[in-house]
């Protein structure tokens, strides 16, 4: 048994269907590095390293709601199975999700601003425990492409259509810019992979929906526009917020979010294989 856990940690929702769907996914990211760690230990000519390694435990916990679920008792449940290094998945969107700095806060990174202090306190560990914390999603390849999948029935000339991503977003001005940079960086993939003819992003923190759709509307009146919500799974965001921000305008769109889809699952795995390669995340 390996002495490395991963504890794979997302939002959480009173909704079981929300909870199930990350925790399927999780498992399905388990099952999926568990067969490539066996297929890598046969490679290495009877070396016992891969095998140790396929018995990596992997958990799921939530940052709220969720009770008995939550972070301190996803790392009370990898200690007694006897990890001593953790390796921290923040399953967000963004960087700039003030969630993230709290969390990162909570198992002793800094803040990322100097004068804010986290909301969730600090995490009890063992003195023997080693933490690694990963990255959120941000602006990766892999999400360009699974956002292009779910967008991909609404279009149908991409050259005469314009494509306007929209997510959660921060008003707090460093959390902002860092929204800001992966959304910019993540629309000009999609247009460049998908040939669109036009590409924007806008934040429902700062309410900037409305008039960036309409910004598109007024000075490209011969494209029609896509919108793509940025959001890990469906609910109350996809379905009832973007659409009543957007009422009234001309646009396409499905609400689709962002799981199930096997490109994020291929981005859990390919972060948590950087990390057992030793080539990811923050050492605490």
């Amino acid at each position: 048994m390996s002495n490395r856990g991963i504890l794979v940690i997302s939002h959480g929702s009173r909704d079981d269907s929300w909870v199930t769907l990350i925790d399927e996914a999780v498992a399905s990211v388990a099952s999926a590095l568990s067969l490539r760690l066996l297929d890598a230990a046969e490679r290495a000519e009877g070396s016992d390293a891969g095998a140790l390694e396929s018995g990596t435990p992997i958990v799921s916990s939530f940052l709220e709601i969720v009770e008995g679920r939550l972070i301190q008792d996803g790392i009370d449940r990898l200690e007694a199975e006897g990890v001593t290094e953790l390796y921290v998945l923040p399953l967000f969107v963004s960087s700039g999700s003030t969630h993230v700095d709290d969390i990162a806060q909570g198992f002793g990174l800094p803040p990322v601003s100097p004068d804010r202090e986290g909301e969730l306190g600090r995490f009890r560990l063992s003195p023997a425990a080693r933490v690694r914390f990963g990255t959120p999603i941000d602006d990766q390849a892999e999400i360009a492409e699974v956002l292009l999948g779910n967008i991909r029935e609404l279009s149908e000339s991409p050259e005469r259509e314009a494509l306007l991503l929209v997510a959660h977003g921060s008003k707090e001005e460093i959390f902002h810019d860092r929204w800001r940079l992966g959304l910019s960086r993540l629309a000009e993939q999609m247009r460049t992979i998908g040939g669109f003819a036009e590409a924007a992003y806008a934040m429902l923190l700062p309410d900037q929906a409305a008039e960036r759709l309409s910004a598109l509307l007024r000075e490209r009146p011969e494209l029609d526009v896509i919108v793509a919500p940025l959001f890990l799974s469906d609910g109350y965001f996809t379905q009832k917020l973007v659409p009543g921000r957007l009422e009234g305008l001309a646009y396409r769109y499905n609400g689709r979010p962002m799981l199930p889809n096997p490109g994020i699952l291929r981005w859990m795995v390919s972060q948590i294989e950087l990390y057992l390669n030793g080539r990811d995340g923050h050492i605490l």
